[in-house]
This record gives structure tokens, C-alpha cells and sequence, in this order.
């Protein structure tokens, strides 16, 4: 490819709505670096965090202008000097890029770059990365659950919920999940809940703890911190763990909830995540691609000038029903 290749791409050029997301026609298609691979873009996955970045209230912002998007799948165009990982025509999906996934070519640092089992369509492979690899980190980096525990996965239609209850089914604990909607629900079990609870329903929380017993949750993965955090605490069990995977806001608590059973509130951040953690995340996913059991469900799927609509829909449709994707 010579440098002066144009592509489309969105750009955003200042932080607000929705609609600061620009689809633009020519945009200089960027060029891979040493340790680098360039990759021709099929699908895209649209993360909740992607929104809070292009608002400007995230804690890191990007300098402007650029272009948004992290779990991208594609086929790799060409390499940079001494990648060894991949190679020209193979087929990928990424847990970051270098210069954007909502684009017609991104690149990304070899180490982000893995690749897709034929098994899988490009729009799934875009809703492996961030899904999964959060997934893993919250239940075995940082909860360091066990087989036999119970976890509860709040928000389990979504694309983190499926990817939790698939990881979490697969790991040999039990499963309890919620949903907003009837169709929410029924993904939940069709993807490794034991259990699915509409969170909408009032008193839902003391049907999940009647499921336990009375002796409450070993592990929740929280998508919704501000709306749920106080209630989780008072439903985990002696020693529970709430690992915090999104918030969109603060929230009130009682620290004698925690106190009382010694539990812990942990912090999620899959970009924290070490080389070496992520390898073992990926050996595991690769494991559970062979064995069938990671399947990631693919929700809406939007045309690439239509991220803007696709940003609106993840913060402001309620009901997820898998991942909301880009076809590029």
C-alpha cells in the first residue's frame, strides 16, 4: 500500500453528543511501525467506554482530533519490521489499536493482534476483545474466583454479561444473571446462566438471594456501579467481591454493608492488564473457541456512518441484547 492511500473513517474533532462523531471520506490510511501490523477493518465493535471518551467526561482523553474504536476484526494487510505473531492475509481480531477501529484500515501494536478461528464471522470476532478480556480480568485477575463459587453478573444481555456468563459457566461456577427485558433474559440462559432475574422487577434482589439460600453472592460483575452498588454490597456473601466494570455516575453506600462480611469492591480496567495476563486470557479463549463454548452474540449492527446513532443507542436503548457492532 503507498503512504498517500485515502479511506473513510469517523474522526471527532471535539468532545460532546453523539453527533461531534464525524464520518469522513478521506482520511490518510496510517502506516505500521516496527512491532506494528496494519489491518484491513471488517467489523468493529462499540464499547460503552468509547461513549465516555467522545463525551470528554472519561479520566484520560485522547488528543483531538481522532478516531474511536479498540475490537476491531479483519484481515491483516501488511506488518511492520520484526512482527513475527501474524502475517499478510491472516485473519485477526484486536483487544486495542494504534489509531482507531472505526475506520476502513487501523493499525495496532502485534502484541494487541490475535488470531480469528475461521469458525467465527468478522462481527463476532469485533466482540471478543473488550467483552472477554474484561470478563476474565474481573472474575480470575481480580476476584480470583473458584469452582463452586456463585457469581452474579448484573447487566448479563450485554456484551461484557455474555462474555461473563460464558467465562463464568465455563469456569465451574454458578451463574446468576439480570436483564432489563424478557429477550435479555432468555440470552442470558441461552449463554451460561443458571439463573436470570429481571432487574426491573421490584424486590428482584431478595429472589436472587432467596436462589442462594440467604448466603449471598460469592463474586458480581458490576456493568451499572451507580445504580447497583449499594444493593450488591448487601447481597454478597462473607468475604464477597464486587469487581466494578462500569458506572456512569457516583452512588451512595453504606461502608458497614462491606464492614460486616470483610468484602471487597475492586476496580476493572482491562488496559491495566499485563503481556503476560493477557496471554493467559487469550490461551483460555482460544480453548474455549475449540471447545465451542465462547460464542460472542452479536446485537445491532450499524453501517460505519452510523456510529453516531450506534453511541446513542448503547447509552440511551435500554434492553442490550449482545454487542453492538460496525460493519466497515
Amino acid at each position: 500500500m503507498s503512504g498517500s492511500r485515502l479511506m473513510k473513517a469517523v474522526r471527532v474533532s471535539e468532545f460532546g453528543a453523539p453527533s461531534v462523531l464525524r464520518f469522513c471520506l478521506e482520511v490518510s490510511a496510517p502506516q505500521p511501525g516496527p512491532g506494528q501490523v496494519q489491518i484491513r477493518v471488517h467489523a468493529c465493535g462499540v464499547n460503552p467506554l468509547e461513549t465516555y471518551i467522545r463525551a470528554g467526561t472519561y479520566i484520560r482523553q485522547p488528543a483531538l482530533p481522532y478516531t474511536p474504536g479498540t475490537d476491531v476484526a479483519g484481515v491483516v494487510e501488511t506488518v511492520g519490521e520484526g512482527v513475527t505473531a501474524v502475517k499478510a492475509g491472516d485473519r485477526v481480531f484486536t483487544t486495542a489499536t494504534e489509531t482507531g477501529g472505526y475506520a476502513e484500515y487501523t493499525v495496532a501494536a502485534e502484541q494487541c493482534v490475535y488470531k480469528l478461528p475461521d469458525a467465527l464471522h468478522f462481527t463476532q470476532g469485533a466482540a471478543i476483545g473488550i467483552p472477554y478480556f474484561t470478563a476474565y480480568r474481573a472474575l480470575i485477575h481480580k476476584a480470583h474466583t473458584k469452582p463452586g463459587e456463585t457469581v452474579l453478573v448484573h447487566g448479563a444481555s450485554g456484551g461484557v454479561g455474555v462474555a461473563g456468563c460464558q467465562l463464568a459457566r465455563a469456569l465451574g461456577l454458578r451463574v446468576l444473571g439480570t436483564a432489563g427485558t424478557p429477550e435479555g433474559l432468555k440470552l442470558a440462559l441461552s449463554n451460561g446462566a443458571h439463573l436470570a432475574f429481571n432487574h426491573r422487577e421490584e424486590g428482584y434482589t431478595d429472589k436472587i438471594m432467596k436462589a442462594t439460600e440467604g448466603r449471598g453472592i460469592d463474586v458480581i460483575l458490576e456493568m451499572l456501579a451507580n445504580v447497583n452498588l449499594s444493593k450488591d454490597l448487601q447481597m454478597l456473601a462473607v468475604g464477597g467481591r464486587v469487581t466494578l466494570i462500569g458506572s456512569r455516575g457516583s452512588v451512595e453506600i453504606n461502608p458497614r454493608d462491606n464492614m460486616a462480611k470483610e468484602s471487597s469492591i475492586m476496580g476493572v480496567v482491562v488496559a491495566s492488564a499485563t503481556p503476560k495476563e493477557n496471554k493467559e486470557c487469550a490461551a483460555l479463549l482460544y480453548a474455549g473457541m475449540e471447545a465451542g463454548w465462547l460464542r460472542p452474540v452479536v446485537g445491532s449492527q450499524y453501517p460505519l456512518a452510523k456510529a453516531d446513532q450506534a453511541h446513542h443507542d448503547i447509552i440511551e436503548c435500554p434492553g442490550a441484547a449482545g454487542k453492538k457492532v460496525l460493519i466497515v
